[in-house]
Protein backbone atom coordinates (compact mmCIF):
# COMPACT_ATOMS: atom_id res chain seq x y z
CA UNK A 1 0.00 0.00 0.00
CA UNK A 2 1.17 3.53 -0.70
CA UNK A 3 1.62 5.92 2.20
CA UNK A 4 -0.81 8.78 2.76
CA UNK A 5 0.05 12.20 1.34
CA UNK A 6 2.10 14.42 3.65
CA UNK A 7 2.41 18.18 4.06
CA UNK A 8 5.58 17.95 2.00
CA UNK A 9 3.67 16.83 -1.09
CA UNK A 10 1.12 19.58 -0.61
CA UNK A 11 3.93 22.13 -0.68
CA UNK A 12 5.60 20.79 -3.81
CA UNK A 13 4.60 23.85 -5.82
CA UNK A 14 7.04 25.91 -3.77
CA UNK A 15 9.92 23.69 -4.86
CA UNK A 16 9.49 24.56 -8.52
CA UNK A 17 10.88 28.07 -8.13
CA UNK A 18 13.66 27.32 -5.72
CA UNK A 19 17.33 27.72 -6.58
CA UNK A 20 19.57 24.81 -5.74
CA UNK A 21 21.47 26.68 -3.04
CA UNK A 22 22.84 23.76 -1.05
CA UNK A 23 25.07 22.53 -3.84
CA UNK A 24 28.72 23.50 -4.31
CA UNK A 25 28.70 26.28 -6.95
CA UNK A 26 31.56 24.55 -8.78
CA UNK A 27 29.82 21.18 -9.04
CA UNK A 28 26.39 19.66 -9.57
CA UNK A 29 24.82 16.22 -9.21
CA UNK A 30 23.08 14.23 -11.91
CA UNK A 31 22.42 10.59 -12.79
CA UNK A 32 24.88 8.37 -14.63
CA UNK A 33 22.51 6.37 -16.82
CA UNK A 34 18.83 5.78 -17.63
CA UNK A 35 16.71 3.55 -15.39
CA UNK A 36 13.12 2.31 -15.19
CA UNK A 37 10.91 1.20 -12.31
CA UNK A 38 7.32 0.00 -12.21
CA UNK A 39 4.70 0.65 -9.55
CA UNK A 40 1.30 -1.06 -9.47
CA UNK A 41 -1.54 0.56 -7.56
CA UNK A 42 -5.17 -0.64 -7.64
CA UNK A 43 -4.91 -1.96 -11.17
CA UNK A 44 -3.00 0.97 -12.65
CA UNK A 45 0.61 0.60 -13.78
CA UNK A 46 3.04 3.49 -13.37
CA UNK A 47 6.23 3.02 -15.41
CA UNK A 48 8.85 5.60 -14.37
CA UNK A 49 11.71 6.27 -16.77
CA UNK A 50 14.58 8.53 -15.73
CA UNK A 51 17.16 9.92 -18.15
CA UNK A 52 20.30 12.07 -17.94
CA UNK A 53 19.58 15.06 -20.22
CA UNK A 54 21.29 18.32 -21.16
CA UNK A 55 18.75 20.03 -23.40
CA UNK A 56 15.03 20.44 -23.97
CA UNK A 57 15.46 18.87 -27.42
CA UNK A 58 16.78 15.65 -25.89
CA UNK A 59 13.82 15.62 -23.47
CA UNK A 60 11.38 15.89 -26.37
CA UNK A 61 13.05 12.95 -28.14
CA UNK A 62 12.76 10.72 -25.06
CA UNK A 63 9.08 11.62 -24.61
CA UNK A 64 8.33 10.90 -28.28
CA UNK A 65 10.12 7.54 -28.05
CA UNK A 66 8.11 6.52 -24.97
CA UNK A 67 4.83 7.47 -26.63
CA UNK A 68 5.80 5.25 -29.56
CA UNK A 69 6.83 2.42 -27.23
CA UNK A 70 3.62 2.66 -25.15
CA UNK A 71 0.87 3.68 -27.60
CA UNK A 72 -1.93 2.34 -25.38
CA UNK A 73 -0.94 4.24 -22.23
CA UNK A 74 -3.27 7.04 -21.10
CA UNK A 75 -0.81 9.51 -19.53
CA UNK A 76 2.84 10.47 -20.08
CA UNK A 77 3.64 12.76 -17.15
CA UNK A 78 6.91 14.66 -17.06
CA UNK A 79 9.24 16.48 -14.74
CA UNK A 80 12.72 17.72 -15.60
CA UNK A 81 15.38 20.16 -14.44
CA UNK A 82 18.25 21.22 -16.69
CA UNK A 83 21.40 23.32 -16.35
CA UNK A 84 24.24 23.44 -13.85
CA UNK A 85 22.17 25.85 -11.74
CA UNK A 86 18.91 24.00 -12.42
CA UNK A 87 17.30 27.11 -13.88
CA UNK A 88 15.38 25.33 -16.67
CA UNK A 89 12.54 23.08 -15.58
CA UNK A 90 9.16 21.79 -16.68
CA UNK A 91 6.28 19.79 -15.25
CA UNK A 92 3.41 18.20 -17.16
CA UNK A 93 0.35 16.42 -15.74
CA UNK A 94 -0.70 15.31 -19.25
CA UNK A 95 -4.41 15.15 -18.44
CA UNK A 96 -4.12 14.11 -14.80
CA UNK A 97 -5.62 16.54 -12.22
CA UNK A 98 -3.54 19.70 -11.93
CA UNK A 99 -0.55 19.29 -9.63
CA UNK A 100 -1.02 15.54 -9.17
CA UNK A 101 1.76 14.23 -11.43
CA UNK A 102 4.39 16.62 -12.79
CA UNK A 103 5.03 18.40 -9.51
CA UNK A 104 5.53 15.20 -7.48
CA UNK A 105 7.91 13.97 -10.19
CA UNK A 106 10.00 17.14 -10.12
CA UNK A 107 9.78 17.17 -6.33
CA UNK A 108 11.68 13.88 -6.20
CA UNK A 109 14.37 15.18 -8.56
CA UNK A 110 14.74 18.30 -6.41
CA UNK A 111 14.73 16.39 -3.13
CA UNK A 112 17.94 14.67 -4.29
CA UNK A 113 19.39 18.01 -5.50
CA UNK A 114 19.75 16.69 -9.05
CA UNK A 115 19.86 18.55 -12.33
CA UNK A 116 20.17 17.53 -15.98
CA UNK A 117 17.59 14.86 -15.17
CA UNK A 118 14.19 14.06 -16.67
CA UNK A 119 11.63 11.56 -15.43
CA UNK A 120 8.65 10.44 -17.49
CA UNK A 121 6.00 8.34 -15.78
CA UNK A 122 3.84 6.37 -18.20
CA UNK A 123 0.48 5.36 -16.77
CA UNK A 124 -1.77 2.52 -17.84
CA UNK A 125 -5.17 3.10 -16.25
CA UNK A 126 -6.50 0.14 -14.27
CA UNK A 127 -10.15 1.17 -13.98
CA UNK A 128 -10.08 2.57 -10.43
CA UNK A 129 -9.81 6.29 -9.71
CA UNK A 130 -7.06 7.02 -7.18
CA UNK A 131 -8.02 10.58 -6.29
CA UNK A 132 -5.54 13.46 -6.16
CA UNK A 133 -3.74 12.30 -2.96
CA UNK A 134 -3.39 8.79 -4.38
CA UNK A 135 -2.06 10.09 -7.68
CA UNK A 136 0.47 12.36 -5.98
CA UNK A 137 1.76 9.46 -3.94
CA UNK A 138 1.86 7.10 -6.91
CA UNK A 139 3.82 9.46 -9.17
CA UNK A 140 6.13 10.42 -6.33
CA UNK A 141 6.82 6.80 -5.38
CA UNK A 142 7.34 5.59 -8.96
CA UNK A 143 9.83 8.40 -9.56
CA UNK A 144 11.68 7.67 -6.34
CA UNK A 145 11.98 3.98 -7.24
CA UNK A 146 13.47 4.78 -10.66
CA UNK A 147 15.99 7.27 -9.25
CA UNK A 148 17.15 4.66 -6.74
CA UNK A 149 18.17 2.37 -9.60
CA UNK A 150 20.76 4.65 -11.23
CA UNK A 151 24.02 5.89 -9.70
CA UNK A 152 24.21 9.60 -8.87
CA UNK A 153 27.42 11.32 -9.96
CA UNK A 154 29.09 14.67 -9.34
CA UNK A 155 30.10 16.76 -12.36
CA UNK A 156 32.05 19.97 -12.60
CA UNK A 157 30.30 23.15 -13.68
CA UNK A 158 31.96 24.17 -16.95
CA UNK A 159 32.58 27.56 -18.55
CA UNK A 160 32.71 27.40 -22.35
CA UNK A 161 35.50 29.03 -24.35
CA UNK A 162 36.42 29.11 -28.03
CA UNK A 163 40.08 28.75 -28.99
CA UNK A 164 41.62 29.63 -32.35
CA UNK A 165 45.22 28.70 -33.12
CA UNK A 166 47.64 27.30 -35.70
CA UNK A 167 47.48 23.58 -36.35
CA UNK A 168 51.10 23.07 -35.23
CA UNK A 169 50.00 24.07 -31.69
CA UNK A 170 47.45 21.28 -31.46
CA UNK A 171 49.54 19.01 -29.23
CA UNK A 172 50.31 21.77 -26.74
CA UNK A 173 46.66 22.81 -26.51
CA UNK A 174 45.35 19.27 -26.17
CA UNK A 175 47.84 18.52 -23.38
CA UNK A 176 46.28 21.36 -21.37
CA UNK A 177 42.75 20.23 -22.27
CA UNK A 178 43.44 16.68 -21.06
CA UNK A 179 45.47 17.70 -17.99
CA UNK A 180 42.60 19.80 -16.61
CA UNK A 181 39.79 17.49 -17.76
CA UNK A 182 38.21 20.02 -20.11
CA UNK A 183 35.41 18.83 -22.36
CA UNK A 184 35.82 19.18 -26.13
CA UNK A 185 32.51 20.49 -27.44
CA UNK A 186 33.45 21.25 -31.05
CA UNK A 187 36.57 20.90 -33.15
CA UNK A 188 37.40 21.95 -36.70
CA UNK A 189 40.97 21.58 -37.92
CA UNK A 190 42.61 22.67 -41.17
CA UNK A 191 45.55 25.09 -41.34
CA UNK A 192 43.96 26.79 -38.36
CA UNK A 193 42.03 25.09 -35.57
CA UNK A 194 38.76 26.19 -34.00
CA UNK A 195 38.16 24.44 -30.70
CA UNK A 196 35.29 24.92 -28.27
CA UNK A 197 35.90 23.53 -24.81
CA UNK A 198 34.16 23.40 -21.47
CA UNK A 199 36.60 24.35 -18.70
CA UNK A 200 35.83 23.15 -15.15
CA UNK A 201 34.91 26.27 -13.18
CA UNK A 202 37.12 25.36 -10.23
CA UNK A 203 40.19 25.15 -12.56
CA UNK A 204 39.31 28.10 -14.80
CA UNK A 205 42.08 30.47 -13.71
CA UNK A 206 44.75 27.78 -14.04
CA UNK A 207 43.61 26.73 -17.51
CA UNK A 208 43.40 30.29 -18.83
CA UNK A 209 46.87 31.06 -17.48
CA UNK A 210 48.28 27.99 -19.23
CA UNK A 211 46.56 28.82 -22.51
CA UNK A 212 47.69 32.44 -22.38
CA UNK A 213 51.29 31.23 -22.24
CA UNK A 214 50.92 29.90 -25.78
CA UNK A 215 51.78 32.36 -28.54
CA UNK A 216 49.22 33.46 -31.15
CA UNK A 217 46.37 31.61 -29.48
CA UNK A 218 43.10 33.52 -29.37
CA UNK A 219 40.70 32.80 -26.47
CA UNK A 220 37.11 33.97 -26.37
CA UNK A 221 34.37 33.34 -23.80
CA UNK A 222 31.31 31.69 -25.36
CA UNK A 223 28.27 33.60 -24.19
CA UNK A 224 25.15 31.63 -23.36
Amino acid sequence: MLQMITHYELALGLILTRTIILMDPDFYYTIEQPAMAELKERGSRFLAYCFPVESIEICKKHIAALKKEHPKAVHYCVGYRIGAEGATFRVSDDGEPAGSAGRPILGQIDSKQLTNVMVVVVRYFGGTLLGVPGLINAYKTATSLALQLTPMIQKAVEINYELNFDYHQMNEVMMIVKQYHCQVIFQEAQLFVQLKIGIPKHRLEEVLNKLNELRDLRIELVKK
